[in-house]
């Protein structure tokens, strides 16, 4: 299969008119992602001070439960690389939809910490199982002139999740964040289902072994090709891990209200849902120059908190800067890499994502125990700077 460029030309008629299963898929692939990532990730950390006041959880203790999140999420990506071509889309994402929603209702019903790190963790895996499979999905139910707006539309899914997180919060919090998340599980439950039925139930068949189920080898994977996506990837999750981590714990030191946190990521979310347009920005100015926009206003982003850490008025211009920023990343990542690995497009994404989770990893650990240091404001400007030092790996030329 040839590799497409992303390039500005008038639109063709295949690229205008979208069938009834293309229509579906995308929204389904919105709906999947919005509930992987926006509710059963990142939703424990605007939900994170009622449950360590419920809990009476240590600093530590949440640490520890982070870092089993994100082994957990590790161990499902490795699953999805070695199941790709035996299960084919729907059943990996199905398995993503169910491990949501009985995570986040583990954790709305949760007597005791035990049961409330097995349901983070849970819900934690989620997005490992239901992201990388759309690189097949599009393959098989998608026209190739839309394939790559299709992969750079469904990551907006997670502006989607945290948009509608946000506002839940508002209403429930304090006691009532259990309510918040029995919401949120019934949510995950329809999207879960209708993403599902949306998608193929096999992959596409490969040249080189049609009726080969083994995983690709390391060698298929370590192309020169390949170095600077994972190179991205890697910082693209140090950044953003750090930036939803403690960019609340910024504002939250700024303000005694208790509306400005679940108001600043509803912002965030909100402004997010423009990275549905990222398909647009891709073709227009290419994998490069994109790359290099949105690694710029992630760091103005971050450097607007490390510069002015007590200005509200600050923090919401980098909520409005990171939402869209953040989410047209992650759809760079998935074309690039559809770009990079024509071959075996959901093995190559999950290498990526792999990188992307080692950067999940690193960022608040590192970054964390850098900041007890030095302050949490200059760890703001030295991510700031990362930013900026990773628009040197951008692609130069299409793969």
């Amino acid at each position: 299969m040839a590799t497409m460029t992303m390039h500005a030309s008038s639109p063709t008629t295949d690229q205008l008119s979208w069938t009834a299963r293309e229509r579906h898929l995308t929204i389904g692939g919105l709906l999947a992602i919005g509930l992987s990532f926006g509710l059963a990730r990142y939703g424990y950390g605007l939900f994170l001070p009622d449950i360590r006041r419920e809990f009476d959880l240590s600093v530590s203790t949440v640490g520890v439960i982070g870092s089993a999140a994100y082994v957990g999420y590790l161990l499902a990506l490795l699953a999805v690389g070695r199941l790709a071509d035996r299960a084919g889309p729907r059943v990996l994402v199905g398995t993503g939809g169910a491990s949501a929603v009985l995570g986040i209702s583990l954790v709305a019903v949760a007597p005791n910490v035990a049961v409330l790190t097995v349901g983070l963790v849970l819900a934690g895996t989620s997005p490992a199982w239901s992201w990388a499979p759309y690189s097949d999905a599009v393959e098989v139910a998608v026209s190739p002139a839309k394939r790559e707006r299709v992969l750079s539309i469904v990551p907006a899914g997670t502006a989607v999740g945290t948009a509608a997180v946000g506002p839940l919060a508002l209403v429930a919090s304090g006691d009532a964040w259990r309510w918040a998340w029995g919401a949120m599980a019934v949510m995950a439950a329809v999207a879960a289902v209708y993403a599902t039925w949306t998608l193929p139930a096999h992959g596409p068949r490969r040249r080189d072994s049609p009726r080969s189920h083994s995983a690709p080898g390391i060698s298929w994977l370590v192309l020169p090709a390949a170095f600077p996506l994972y190179l991205t990837a890697l910082a693209y999750g140090v950044i953003g891990s750090f930036y939803w981590n403690y960019a609340t714990e910024v504002i939250s030191a700024t303000t005694t209200s208790a509306v400005a946190v679940p108001a600043f990521w509803t912002l965030m979310g909100g402004a997010g849902l423009l990275g549905m347009l990222a398909g647009v920005v891709l073709s227009r100015l290419g994998l490069g120059r994109s790359s290099a926009l949105l690694f710029s206003t992630l760091g103005l982003a971050l450097a607007l908190l490390g510069v002015l850490p007590g200005s509200i008025v600050a923090a919401g211009i980098s909520a409005t800067l990171y939402g869209p920023a953040f989410m047209v990343g992650a759809s760079l990542l998935a074309v690039w890499s559809y770009q990079v690995f024509p071959g075996r497009p959901t093995a190559g994404f999950t290498a990526t994502l792999l990188c992307l989770g080692a950067g999940t990893i690193l960022g608040p650990a590192t970054l964390g125990l850098l900041a007890d240091h030095v302050g949490l404001r200059t760890a703001f400007l030295l991510t700031a700077c990362l930013c900026l030092v990773t628009i040197a790996a951008r692609p130069r030329r299409h793969p």
